[in-house]
């Protein structure tokens, strides 16, 4: 059974019922505090280069949503397709039946139907939502799709000085299926931040001197991404919404998978027109980048490659442990493994020796503490994602590390690395590569709880 076959099994007899009784999806029921309208759009990334795609209200990336830790909120969500539909609020701990995962039993958004999800937010940081479904071989469905936003949890307090935020979302467009030696990969014909391709839509307007926070999410179905901004430096203040330890953390360029997202405050000290966007040049020119302009500056975006200086976690977290690992700590081994499918066919992914649904699940009590170890035997870096819960990394390549808190990481090939967490929040909780491809072809496992 595929990841598809396994999903429509799931949503069987919940569809046709959803309707029922959902506050605020019929008429004469309460206002919800926000409203999310599945449905076609049409994007104009540059002069005479629109496409058409599925996002939210009208637009992708969808509207900035912005929300108040530990407030309870609504969310109606109007699905306009003929295609049922989920929606992640990706990084929250909130619980199973509203966290947008059939797999964990949030029940789907039927096709031209409705869907209340409500929730209290937390943790506080730059969150996102996207769509959860499976896309298989349909390049036009799931998260190569517009389906994507900004979510952002305000914290009673925002540590760290700066003048005003400015939120960037990097995505690929018009994607099509190429051989890369004997395995069949994703590529993409346009490339875009904010829905538009370098030279196009509003740049970003800046004024000598201020202290720009920029929010960075990769929201690709499949690409990492090296980011630049010429001639400036970025003070990396928090990895996947969560602060890190400020010792190292400028850098002249950032590196983040799929789904993975970065603040950083850059100092507005270089007056000119300037090009923020990919290391890479031929996807920059072809659209993943954004104009930077200082005020009173005018002429044509420059752009200056960055230092090649190695992209690593340990930058930005300490050395040692805060504390000694605690006695008892519960240790998961999770190997990863690709398994050759033949030419021009998608290679299947295993989770120790298994394919999901097949994989065996991760059981931990309640409140104790586990360690993850990834070992990853393919050739192909992974963005693992464990919903629900934040994780700190405590070995990377084999070198200790402490105070990075994530809920995606990527591991790198043939490499290992480690993560803890404490299992504090009980429910059916998914673990998957958030690489499209590889979660649809069975990078997936189930964390459990036991009682």
């Amino acid at each position: 059974m595929d990841r598809r076959a396994f999903l429509a099994s799931l949503g069987s007899g919940v569809s046709s019922s959803l309707l029922r009784g959902q506050p605020g999806c019929v008429a004469g029921e309460s206002k919800p505090d926000f409203t999310l309208r599945i449905g076609a759009v049409t994007l104009e990334l540059a002069p005479g280069k629109k496409l058409r795609t599925i996002g939210y209200n009208n637009s992708s990336p969808g509207p900035v949503l912005r929300m108040r830790e530990g407030k309870e909120v609504t969310v109606d969500v109007i699905n306009d397709t003929a295609a049922p539909e989920l929606v992640h609020w990706h990084g929250l701990h909130i619980p199973s039946d509203v966290d947008g995962s059939a797999e964990e039993g949030t029940p789907v958004v039927p096709a031209h139907g409705c869907r209340r999800y409500r929730f209290s937010p937390t943790p506080a940081g730059t969150r996102w939502y996207h769509t959860h479904t499976a896309a298989m071989r349909n390049l036009n469905h799931a998260t190569y799709t517009g389906q994507f936003g900004f979510l952002y949890i305000e914290p009673a307090s925002e540590p760290g000085a700066y003048d005003r935020e400015v939120f960037l979302a990097l995505k690929e467009w018009d994607p099509y299926f190429a051989t890369r030696d004997e395995d069949l990969e994703v590529a993409y014909n346009h490339f875009s931040i904010n829905g538009h391709s370098l030279g196009y839509g509003e740049p970003v307007r800046v004024k000598a001197g201020e202290r720009v926070l920029f929010r960075i999410l990769n929201a690709s179905a499949t690409m990492h991404r090296r980011l630049a901004f010429a001639a400036h430096e970025f003070q990396v203040v928090a990895m996947d919404g969560n602060p890190v330890p400020p010792a190292g953390s400028r850098v002249g360029a950032i590196e983040f998978g799929p789904a993975e997202r970065i603040d950083a405050i850059v100092e507005m000290n270089q007056p000119g027109v300037w090009v923020l966007g990919a290391t890479n040049d031929h996807d920059r020119q072809a659209g993943m980048g954004i104009v930077v302009e200082y005020a009173g500056q005018t002429g044509k975006p420059s752009w200056l490659p960055p230092s090649q200086e190695p992209w690593s976690y340990l930058a930005f977290g300490r050395a040692a442990r805060s504390a000694a690992v605690l006695e008892g700590t519960g240790r998961i081994p999770l190997v990863f493994e690709k398994k050759f499918a033949g030419r021009r066919w998608m290679d299947k992914w295993t989770i120790n020796g298994k394919s999901f649904p097949k994989t065996d699940p991760m059981r931990v009590h309640a409140n104790r503490r586990y360690r993850l170890v990834f070992d990853n035997r393919s050739d192909e870096a992974h963005p693992v994602h464990l919903h629900r819960h934040t994780f700190e990394l405590v070995r990377v390549a084999g070198v200790e590390t402490a105070g990075i808190r994530k809920d995606v990481v990527v591991v790198q090939p043939k490499s290992q690395m480690e993560v803890e967490f404490v299992a504090n929040n009980p429910g059916p909780t998914l673990f998957h590569c958030h690489q499209q491809m590889h979660m649809d072809y069975g990078f997936m496992a189930m964390m459990e709880y036991e009682s």
